[in-house]
């Protein structure tokens, strides 16, 4: 094994240093937010749906909006990290303007199908120039900063692989939704949104975090004892 090799994934550890890294449970949450943020996350896409069924298009964008942001300032009285709730305001704020502009329910997912469509093209193309985006991500968010794995060359590879399906993944359920916006299916539409949210999302991020820690652990077997 070559230097480079043992440290992709970071410096040599023992068995204390093993047990400061965070579990997949862990990750997991933290990148989701726990149930409360999944749930959190949803309400205000809920709320606009159900109050677009039932009444006009404009007080159901006063009441997404103002459950938003009831979400937020809950979090904030709380102190509480507002990291996705400021996230999911954004997100239902710049729709709920647009919607509100032209009139069109619809338009309430456009930003949302476009930011989708961006993503995934630039997962791919980061996967096609030999600078997997999801290895940086990864550097940031579980590494500390660290980008060893950019000189083991199976965990370039394996970033690679992950960054393509994501991107693909990403790709397709964004399609999904687009087809529906361009055949005015409005409910269904938001259906479609909250479906392809967060469990696509969540699968990915345990396909990875599983992936990433078994090829580490290949490129840093334990050492024998005795040895």
């Amino acid at each position: 094994m070559t230097t480079g090799q043992q440290q992709a994934a970071g410096p040599r550890t023992g068995p204390e240093d093993e047990e400061r890294l965070p579990t997949i449970a862990e990750q997991m949450a933290d990148q989701l937010g726990g149930w409360r943020g999944l749930v959190e996350s949803s309400i205000p896409v809920v709320v606009f749906v159900v109050a677009n069924i039932i009444g006009e298009l404009r007080p159901a964008v006063i009441a997404s909006v103002a459950v938003a942001l009831l979400i937020a300032g809950l979090r904030l009285a709380q102190r509480r990290p507002v990291r996705h709730a400021v996230n999911g305001l954004f997100g239902v704020a710049v729709g709920a303007a647009i919607a509100w502009r032209t009139g069109d329910e619809r338009d309430f997912y456009l930003p949302g199908i476009l930011y989708g469509i961006g993503y995934g093209l630039v997962l791919l193309l980061s996967a096609a120039v030999r600078q997997p985006l999801v290895g940086w991500i990864w550097s940031v968010l579980v590494a500390k900063g660290r980008s060893e794995w950019r000189h083991d060359p199976r965990l370039v590879r394996t970033f690679t692989s992950l960054t393509v399906l994501w991107g693909v993944v990403w790709l397709a359920k964004v399609g999904v939704q687009a087809g529906l916006y361009l055949a005015h299916q409005d409910t269904a539409l938001g259906v479609a949104r909250l479906v392809l949210g967060y469990p696509p999302y969540a699968l990915l991020l345990l396909i990875t975090v599983w992936t990433v820690r078994r090829v580490t652990r290949e490129s840093n077997p334990e050492p024998l004892p005795g040895s």
